[in-house]
């Protein structure tokens, strides 16, 4: 599959972002809640001289776990260590990276719930107790050793919290769900963003470029490098609301932030399945994606848009994605 500009998974040309990363709670925007919990929590743990309770992040992609992650690290002055559920996959790699921490330190653990399960087990007593429990040697002459570790922060982010067992979710002392942003919060972010890109926006300009963001900051973000593309080319250099409208009109990004593939999917239900409701998996064999993916990456957004609904027969289109689509409707009420 060809990537999606207004993927909210996150791409390679993203990782430039880090320079536009915010560093301290003040400076981020949105997740307001969460941020205040978070400078209480911060604040107490200094006060006590501890480190700061491991930390759970959940919610879809882009909304700022990482971010986050980084700010804490911050925050509490100490050095960050990240790493992924997928790319833990020997016991022996989470050892490495528990042995390496030095006291108040953060560990990020992205996608947390995609590590494997036998591994996971090492982490209850390094969260717990700040130990390390391994076990050395072949079978016939191995030994079990304990090595204790700095006290530190775990900070795990994961997109489907779910999937996570109820071991490993218990053992976080503070848990947030992140939302999805506004469009008051996701236009204050372009024009912040477009500060440190050193391009100058009309507000129209970020407003209409915040309409079609998703309600996520990494897809703003994303949006407006390619807008600042075309303004630098076929205009002036200013962004103002003609060229943002007419760049995401070239990207196939509509007034309300859809692509090809979302019109894809709501066409299938739709025209397919006469609206839904439909199974999850008749919808993936449809449309040629995989269900986690449609659940994790599609689903989020037209779910919280309203324009899809889900029951518990399956996926339904609603009359609001009949009209976005400009297909009649004619199913009745509900």
């Amino acid at each position: 599959m060809d990537e999606r500009v207004i993927s909210e998974e996150k791409l390679e040309e993203d990782e430039i972002e880090m320079n536009i990363r915010p560093e301290t709670l003040d400076d981020y925007i949105g997740q307001e809640q969460v941020k205040k919990n978070l400078e209480i929590f911060m604040k107490a743990a200094k006060m006590r001289n501890e480190s700061l309770d491991h930390v759970l992040f959940y919610g879809p992609p882009g909304l700022g776990k990482t971010t986050l992650a980084y700010i804490i690290a911050n925050e509490m002055g100490g050095n960050i260590k990240t790493a992924s559920g997928p790319s833990i996959e020997k016991s022996g790699d989470l050892a490495a990276i528990l042995s390496n921490l030095e006291e108040g330190d953060i560990l990020f653990i992205d996608e947390i719930h995609r590590i494997p399960r036998f591994i996971e087990e090492i982490l209850y007593p390094a969260m717990e107790d700040f130990v390390l429990d391994i076990v050395v040697g072949t079978e016939s002459s191995s030994r079990s050793i304990r090595i204790d570790l700095p006290p530190f922060t775990l900070v795990g982010a994961t997109t489907r919290a779910g999937d996570l067992t109820a071991p490993l979710r218990d053992r976080f002392g503070i848990i947030s769900k992140l939302e999805y942003y506004t469009l008051e919060e996701l236009t204050t972010i372009v024009k912040r963003s477009a500060k440190v890109f050193e391009c100058t926006i009309d507000e129209e300009a970020a407003i209409e470029l915040a309409k079609r963001s998703r309600g996520t900051p990494r897809i703003a973000n994303r949006l407006l490098r390619r807008v600042r593309d075309f303004a630098l080319v076929e205009g002036d250099g200013n962004i103002d609301l003609k060229i943002t409208q007419k760049a995401l009109d070239s990207l196939n990004v509509d007034s309300l932030g859809l692509d090809s593939t979302d019109y894809n999917l709501l066409k299938a239900i739709i025209e397919r399945f006469n609206g839904g409701p439909v199974g999850i998996e008749a919808i993936a064999s449809s449309i040629g994606e995989e269900q986690t993916t449609i659940e994790d990456v599609y689903e989020p957004y037209l779910l919280q848009i309203g324009l899809l609904k889900r029951t518990s027969r399956g996926r339904m289109a609603t009359k609001m994605a009949y009209d976005h689509l400009k297909i009649p409707y004619t199913k009745g009420l509900f």
